[in-house]
């Protein structure tokens, strides 16, 4: 039998593969590494789709947390938009701040004319408290008419590169609130909703534009020079606003008419037809004037258009008149006495102002409802008239609808209108309103010798105010205008200024030395002796209606 032989026992040398390095283990209880874990390294926590981890072994985390984190992953790529949005808004509310911008406007510009530009705000009580109505507000029984005091701002000409202390005046008077309401009421959108967002919206928007006249600086000293001559006197332009507007609409207007060495008082109407006012009485107490409607009148809902209108005029005619005795007590050196009673505070250096207001060379002027005003006050007005000095009238856009312009003027004026107010047909009183306006120049024409009916090209009714200097984009949108806002106005300031220089002066210069090239609008009626000789600035701006014949 054989024998089996079992097979001798060697230990077997065995060589453990070395652990993995124990930074790589989370926590004590993970578990040991798998084959091939060497070579694919274990995924981070984050990684949830490799993480090889039991769930039971997985630290639980807040279900807040969690919900945090989806969101975040969610809305990373909208954060990264809406943070470079808010970086951007931010630098720009910065840039605003540094360079004294308002935030959604322009600056109003610097004036451009010969001399500095001063202002002041006047307050003064009038020289008899009246009503000029016997109408009274629906809800309180008070008179809608009550005139105790007269508001205007004076421009006039001041030594160049003179600097106030005072700050500059806002372009929106405060309270803005007020300001907001009446524009609501206006928009016939008056409600405890819509006055904070009308209110937000207008200081946005213009809270922050500043008027850059200078505040109660001295007025232009006269040359010594001319010593011998006496003072020198400067002209005079009451200026009367529109619906819906203030004293502050037509700075940049105002301001250059000043720079170019006229003193305009520019007046605050308190009619119901301004968006907001505030009246300061004599014993120092308030009352807010707002926009009002005829409705708001007892009685109102009956009353005929015109003959609300009819009651505003006459209103506004009354503070015209009050303004011009104001300036009249100004040139005779009452000065002192008006900075006193001012309840804006300001005419320090009033009392200076003696023989220094060519009262004889006064002229209204006025802008859609305020033209219409204008025309009114220019009734029965003579250069004899002391109470009425004016000796001419600058219109601009006379009313479509305010009531029936008058025509009983004997002293010249001028008419311009924007391109829109001429070019959209609008019956007037049974006519086209351009037809009424051009055979009423043609008749003042007639009874005072000189008279002009003007076109400016390519300009919207807006044109003559502030408001395409702040927005230019959005009136250029919403009105039509074409032209550059600053030459728009450039062309109303020269040729107003060639009116004043004829009222001075009787020589005709300028659009005004030409003789009529579109006896309607848009109807080129000029001879090939004309297209001539007419310089390029006056048919690139202008079109004639009505003027004197030619001077040869």
């Amino acid at each position: 039998m054989a024998v089996s032989h079992q097979p001798e026992y060697r230990d077997i040398d065995v060589e453990l593969e070395p652990l993995a390095e124990l930074e790589t283990f989370e926590d004590a209880d993970s578990p040991l590494p798998l084959p091939g874990d060497a070579t694919n390294p274990r995924p981070s926590r984050q990684d949830h789709s490799m993480d090889p981890t039991p769930k039971w072994m997985r630290a639980t985390q807040p279900w807040t947390r969690t919900l945090q984190q989806r969101v975040a992953s969610a809305l990373k790529p909208r954060l990264a938009v809406v943070y470079v949005l808010f970086t951007l808004i931010g630098l720009y509310v910065l840039y605003c701040i540094v360079v004294r911008s308002p935030l959604f406007a322009s600056k109003l510009p610097e004036y451009t004319g010969r001399y500095g530009v001063g202002t002041i705000d006047v307050e003064v009580p009038v020289r008899t408290p009246r009503r000029t109505s016997e109408a009274v507000f629906e809800n309180s029984g008070e008179p809608a008419f009550e005139l105790e005091t007269v508001l205007f701002t004076l421009y006039y000409p001041a030594a160049k590169g003179l600097r106030s202390a005072r700050p500059h005046h806002r372009w929106v008077p405060k309270p803005v609130a007020l300001t907001a309401e009446g524009y609501a009421r206006a928009a016939h959108f008056d409600n405890f909703v819509s006055r904070p967002v009308f209110t937000f919206a207008l200081w946005a928007v213009a809270g922050g534009i500043a008027i850059p006249a200078e505040v109660d600086v001295p007025l232009l000293p006269f040359d010594e020079e001319d010593a011998a001559k006496g003072p020198e006197r400067f002209p005079v332009v009451v200026l009367s606003h529109g619906q819906a507007s203030s004293r502050t609409d037509y700075t940049h207007y105002c301001g250059e008419l000043a720079a170019s060495g006229v003193v305009v008082a520019a007046v605050e109407h308190r009619d119901g037809s301004g968006p907001g006012s505030v009246v300061t009485g004599r014993d120092g107490t308030e009352r807010r004037v707002i926009y009002m409607n005829k409705k708001d009148l007892r009685g109102g809902r009956e009353m005929e258009d015109d003959e609300f209108k009819f009651e505003q005029l006459a209103f506004r005619q009354a503070e015209m008149e009050e303004t011009m005795a104001v300036l009249r007590a100004l040139d005779a050196g009452q000065g002192g006495d008006i900075s006193e009673s001012n309840a804006r505070g300001e005419g320090l250096g009033l009392d200076a102002w003696a023989d220094r207001l060519d009262l004889s060379q006064t002229v209204v002027a006025g802008h859609s409802f305020g033209a219409t005003g204008a025309l009114q006050v220019l009734k029965g007005a003579t250069s004899f008239s002391r109470e009425n000095p004016a000796v001419g009238g600058i219109i601009l856009d006379p009313g479509k609808s305010s009531g029936k312009l008058n025509t009983d003027i004997d002293v010249p004026i001028l008419v311009m209108h924007s391109d829109s107010w001429s070019k959209k047909v609008t019956v007037f009183f049974g006519r086209p309103h351009f037809d009424t306006v051009r055979d009423m120049v043609q008749d003042v024409l007639k009874r005072a010798g000189a008279s002009w009916f003007l076109t400016s090209l390519k300009t919207s009714h807006p044109s003559v105010t502030d408001a395409p200097l702040i927005e230019p984009l959005l009136l250029r949108w919403t009105t039509g205008a074409t032209i550059n806002v600053h030459e728009g106005l450039r062309e109303y300031v020269r040729v107003s200024l060639e009116f004043m220089d004829y009222l001075r002066n009787g020589t005709r210069g300028g659009v005004l030395a030409e003789g009529v090239t579109h006896e309607e609008y848009g109807k080129d009626t000029m001879t090939d002796e004309q297209r001539e000789r007419m310089p390029e600035e006056t048919t690139k701006y202008w079109q004639i209606h009505v003027a004197p014949d030619r001077d040869e």
